[in-house]
């Protein structure tokens, strides 16, 4: 069975960054999925579960709000590693121009009040919300994405070296 392309990407060297994880094509147009990844995978902790589930619902309101993006999301959640995010967007564009409108996103969960959609009627699971520790790694993230932002491995995945035999078999280590 082939591995699905995210798990063809080397997570020992991966960083924190914004990724293309794939692009497809669904009839006459065309969507793309990135990594925003946030942590680095087995290296450093994951995220906190309230904090990424408050993550998911404050970047996802601002996403579908944004005046000048609003139209080209498609989706915004969570990894299930919980290192990063997936965000999907119609068409297809270099990691690099989604570069603003992440700064931007991680910066603006500074001035958030109180989580959006963090009721019982609109959230499976309300009480599972951590706004403090939200705003503390979306600074984190805003910081290192204003530290790197000319460091084209932040926009460019490691993927895997995979020995292929004559007859197109893939080899893996055990």
């Amino acid at each position: 069975m082939e591995l699905i392309k995210s798990f063809s990407v080397d997570h020992t060297r991966i960083i924190p960054g914004i990724f293309t994880s794939r692009a497809d094509k669904l009839g006459d147009y065309s969507v793309t999925t990135y990594d925003i990844r946030l942590k680095r995978p087995n290296r450093e902790p994951a995220i906190d579960t309230a904090a990424m589930h408050s993550l998911e619902h404050i970047i996802a309101t601002g996403l579908r709000n944004d005046p000048d993006w609003k139209d080209e999301v498609v989706y915004w959640g969570p990894m299930g590693c919980l290192t990063g995010f997936y965000l999907i967007l119609k068409g297809c564009r270099p990691p690099r121009e989604l570069y603003g409108l992440m700064l931007r996103s991680f910066r603006a969960v500074a001035d958030v009040q109180e989580v959006p959609g963090a009721t019982p009627a609109n959230c499976g699971n309300y009480h599972m919300h951590s706004l403090e520790m939200a705003k503390w790694y979306a600074e984190e993230f805003a910081a290192y994405l204003e530290e790197n932002a000319d460091n084209s491995a932040i926009y460019e995945y490691p993927e895997t070296e995979r020995l292929v035999t004559e007859d197109g078999q893939h080899f893996y280590d055990s």
